[in-house]
């Protein structure tokens, strides 16, 4: 009936928005931002003693990465302590010092990882006749930024560890904290102490890579890992980070950044492949049937210099050509799951469905042929020893076919089968500046956008059709949720973060914005659902039960949830060291969220309930208190702990269903034994076939027509007294280096 259900939503002064956000965030106050928890550098803590282990103050500390030539300078303050901040993950960072009658002593092959503090200590040795002392390769401490459980992966360790999924779930799981669910084939869901996948947070390079709607088992936006394996140079996941720049989830933080190009020209390529004739073809010693493939996967990494210690690129391409398989069959198909029907039933089905229906339903589906394809395009650019900026574009399109009815007592043909899809790109772009020894900030602006697709193998111009057998519902046509069924979001990010160094204290606070907009299309049984009682009921045209749910003005599309809604960050920290082995962090994190988009109000649910379902998330906030310490009780052995309150994780598709299932968009309707054949046709799409499946019946079209009333879904509603999801977290723990 209607031949394609695509719409964009309409932007709501995103920008414009963003501006007025960031103007509000300068008034704040003239200190800077706190870190934002989805951090793409790290820092370096670098103490300067003298022969006694006295602190040198005023030393000069200079940081130089050998591979790209950024270089940091910046002296030390009354404790002999000098940070450095901003700093690109990577390993190949010189740390050098000089004081007033010292000689200067240097430390090369220092490695920045994410979410670690390196922790350098360089000694100074009197006399000015030794002009510098080096100490190449020297071994140095890293400290946890933010206290709390975490992992955090090298990329010697994503280059070693087996990956047969070429996705940061098979590094990652080598933690005992975390679980990988290998139970629902590739998904790979990440839970972290147990808690769904779908409140974990994802980034890359910045860039929130979340699934915004809540459908997705495997925490993706996309059907797969939306970046190629072989562009992450390192990988951190914080459980519980007492530290109140972490926000957005309640389970864990999954923060991945990529490689960078050097002045070095590099790259690398592989290439993997396997077929049906690499796969058993029988089990527990009986022959089985499985359908013919072949997949291969294929990438590339390049990446150097655009100008020498300036101005660098990297880029990793890969694609995936694969198959879904499905090893379902009837009696005697030898398929490795045999469903209790015949074929005989099969084609006397599939027959009428061809001579009656003028339907064609499709073979018995064996296998699928899908593709994944990632590009990843990164640029650094040095401008200044001050200033340094980067820019992140990732793009993902990848598709499944899955099944709709795939249990025991259900058998589809393959046009019943529907493709999963959807196609990512992301754009981030990073400012990082020093503005003097203590004082540095961050500015990053994100944005993806996300075109998810749910379609049936057949199309969405013949609706569905369940033929019952003894045992078996056997299905064709098009899925009845994929009718009408279309998801687009975009997702626009403003950041602001900085650090502040006054004395003994690091002060940090800072602002963040995500601004999420959803068009949401999802009515069911839009080419009508159709269900028989038997095989000669089919035959006969007489229907056990139609169903037809649409718009009052039998479009779709005017029953579709456009809506968004953004939530708001203020956060303000202190960090502290009490004594010389007693770290403090304490700070507060308050989320507020605002819309301007509210269900359509339903006069007859006010009536019976005494509020309205016109209520949105506006006004909704969350005060987050965290204390965090980390103890040094020994050169060895650390004691770290904390507790804090942490939200995020938003099923957003519980929220849309309160835009789209208010019982004013969308109407159902339903008629029991029903004769088919008795009936004249509505709503047919030219060119098709002038019956059931391929039109509405018109008593049903012209009930929808201008209704205010009919068989509905359960209306949803925000509750009156709603509070924003959250839940404490406490950890203690304890770290120790053995002797070797």
């Amino acid at each position: 009936m209607f031949n394609s259900i695509k719409a964009r939503q309409a932007k709501r002064g995103t920008f414009t928005n963003l501006v007025a956000a960031g103007a509000a965030f300068l008034l704040l106050a003239a200190a800077p931002v706190a870190s934002f928890a989805q951090d793409t550098s790290s820092d370096a803590r670098v103490t300067v003693t003298d022969g006694t282990g006295a602190p040198v103050a005023n030393a000069e500390v200079t940081i130089r990465n050998e591979s790209t030539g950024l270089t940091r300078s910046t002296t030390t303050d009354a404790n002999g302590v000098a940070v450095v901040r901003n700093l690109p993950v990577g390993t190949n960072y010189t740390v050098s010092a000089t004081g007033q009658g010292f000689a200067g002593q240097r430390a090369g092959d220092i490695a920045i990882n994410l979410g670690l503090t390196a922790n350098v200590t360089l000694a100074l040795e009197s006399g000015a006749q030794i002009e510098e002392i080096v100490a190449i390769g020297q071994a140095q401490e890293l400290v946890q930024t933010a206290i709390g459980p975490s992992a955090t992966f090298s990329l010697q360790d994503l280059q070693t560890a087996p990956s047969i999924n070429r996705n940061i779930t098979d590094v990652i799981r080598a933690d005992a904290r975390i679980y990988v669910d290998e139970s629902r084939g590739d998904i790979n869901a990440v839970q972290c102490f147990g808690k769904n996948s779908r409140f974990n947070s994802l980034t890359v390079d910045g860039i929130r890579l979340n699934d915004g709607f809540g459908l997705n088992a495997n925490g993706y936006p996309t059907e797969r890992m939306p970046f190629s394996y072989d562009a992450i140079s390192q990988v951190a996941v914080e459980i519980a980070p007492f530290d109140v720049q972490y926000g957005g989830f309640s389970a864990c933080n999954i923060n991945s950044v990529t490689k960078s190009g050097t002045n070095e020209f590099s790259g690398s390529a592989f290439y993997d492949y396997t077929d049906d004739g690499l796969r058993a073809d029988s089990l527990q010693n009986d022959d089985i049937v499985t359908g013919e493939f072949d997949e291969r996967r294929f990438g590339v990494t390049f990446g150097g210099p655009i100008i020498q210690d300036k101005l660098f690129f990297f880029t990793a391409y890969e694609k995936l050509e694969g198959a879904n398989l499905f090893d379902r069959g009837p009696i005697g198909s030898g398929a490795v799951n045999e469903i209790n029907i015949t074929q005989a039933e099969l084609d006397e089905i599939a027959e009428i469905a061809r001579t009656v229906y003028q339907y064609d339903p499709g073979p018995i589906p064996s296998a699928l042929a899908n593709e994944d394809e990632k590009l990843l395009l990164k640029f650094d650019w040095n401008i200044n020893d001050q200033h340094r900026a980067s820019f992140t574009y990732t793009y993902n399109d990848g598709n499944n076919f899955t099944q709709s009815d795939g249990d025991q007592n259900e058998f589809e043909f393959e046009n019943h089968l529907y493709e999963r899809g959807a196609e990512l790109n992301a754009y981030a772009g990073t400012l990082y500046s020093d503005w003097s020894d203590v004082f540095s900030t961050e500015i990053r602006v994100a944005y993806s956008e996300l075109d998810n697709r749910q379609i049936s193998v057949g199309g969405t111009d013949f609706g569905e059709i369940r033929v019952e057998t003894d045992d078996v519902n056997v299905y064709l046509g098009g899925d009845d949720s994929r009718q009408s069924n279309d998801l687009e979001y975009d997702i626009t990010s403003l950041i602001l973060r900085g650090n502040y160094e006054l004395g003994d204290h690091s002060l940090s606070f800072g602002f963040e914005r995500d601004e999420l907009d959803i068009f949401n299309l999802f009515v069911q049984h839009t080419e009508t659902e159709i269900r028989f009682d038997s095989i000669e009921d089919f035959r006969n045209g007489f229907a056990g039960q139609i169903e037809y749910n649409n718009a009052p003005s039998n479009n779709p599309l005017d029953a579709a949830a456009v809506w968004g809604y953004a939530t708001n960050t203020l956060f303000l920290q202190d960090e502290f060291m009490v004594g010389d082995r007693l770290t403090l962090v304490a700070g507060i994190r308050y989320d507020f969220y605002t819309s301007d988009d509210r269900p359509e109000e339903n006069a007859d649910f006010v009536a019976d309930y005494g509020f309205s379902n016109a209520t949105n998330l506006d006004g909704e906030g969350l005060i987050q208190p965290r204390l965090g310490f980390s103890y040094d009780l020994s050169g060895d052995t650390t004691i770290r702990g904390g507790v804090g309150l942490y939200s995020g994780g938003n099923p957003n598709v519980w929220l849309s269903n309160n835009f789209s299932n208010n019982n004013v968009l969308q109407f159902g309707f339903r008629e029991r034994d029903f004769d088919l054949t008795a009936q004249t046709y509505s709503g047919c799409e030219p060119g098709v076939p002038e019956g059931p499946g391929w039109c509405i019946p018109t008593v049903l079209f012209d009930a929808a027509d201008g209704a205010t009333s009919g068989r509905n879904f359960e209306i949803n509603v925000l509750d009156p007294d709603f509070e924003i999801p959250s839940e404490w977290k406490i950890a203690l723990g304890m770290t120790t280096i053995l002797p070797t």
